[in-house]
């Protein structure tokens, strides 16, 4: 079972441990970036213990009615606010606003910032920790359901697919998580697998 000190392990990696599988589970080809200076957003891969005695993530279901990745997976995030200190105060932010999570979280680092094309977006993502979790408040606006996933789960190999899509005119190899029903891929996914490749080294796996 993964604990605290693998997740503190794996985040003191250094960032070429996990170039490869970022890339294994980027969408090819990716679109092409608009003309624009790209904007910047920080996300939240919160990190709290549950019954099972597992460590897992949240992650957020968005509603069909947002206009940017409509119904997709994602962390809890958005975009940076130029009051915002840097990137974590980003996500610590948008987490309190999304899930009413606003308790102190304990910041365990940070993974490496994935861009997006179609939304123009530079994210980068922190990794917290909170020991206890307060009843969820979702902003109905902009949270449709919150999903949970077990570290455990997240090395294991089984959860991992791809599939072809045609989006936007073109043929996509879509790489993806499989999580409670749903197909977690793009940015969340490379993420996801930032995460699972330091945490296989830390493991020694």
């Amino acid at each position: 079972m993964i604990q605290l000190d693998d997740v503190r392990r794996a985040l003191s990696l250094p960032a070429t441990v996990s170039e490869r599988a970022r890339f294994a589970m980027s969408p090819v080809p990716r679109g092409v970036p608009p003309n624009a200076p790209p904007r910047e957003a920080g996300v939240l891969a919160l990190i709290t213990p549950r019954a099972d005695g597992c460590l897992h993530l949240l992650l957020t279901r968005r509603q069909e009615t947002l206009r940017g990745h409509s119904g997709q997976v994602s962390f809890p995030g958005g975009q940076r606010d130029p009051h915002d200190p840097d990137f974590i105060a980003t996500a610590l932010r948008e987490t309190c606003e999304e899930l009413g999570i606003c308790d102190p979280i304990e910041v365990l680092g940070m993974l490496s910032a994935v861009y997006i094309p179609p939304s123009n977006f530079n994210v980068y993502p922190s990794v917290g920790y909170l020991e206890r979790l307060s009843a969820l408040r979702p902003n109905e606006a902009e949270v449709a359901e919150v999903l949970t996933l077990a570290l455990d789960e997240l090395i294991d190999p089984t959860r991992k697919h791809e599939e072809i899509r045609l989006i936007s005119g073109y043929t996509v190899r879509v790489p993806y998580y499989y999580v409670s029903g749903h197909k977690v891929w793009g940015a969340t996914a490379i993420m996801l697998s930032d995460l699972e490749i330091r945490l296989r080294w830390a493991l020694g796996r």
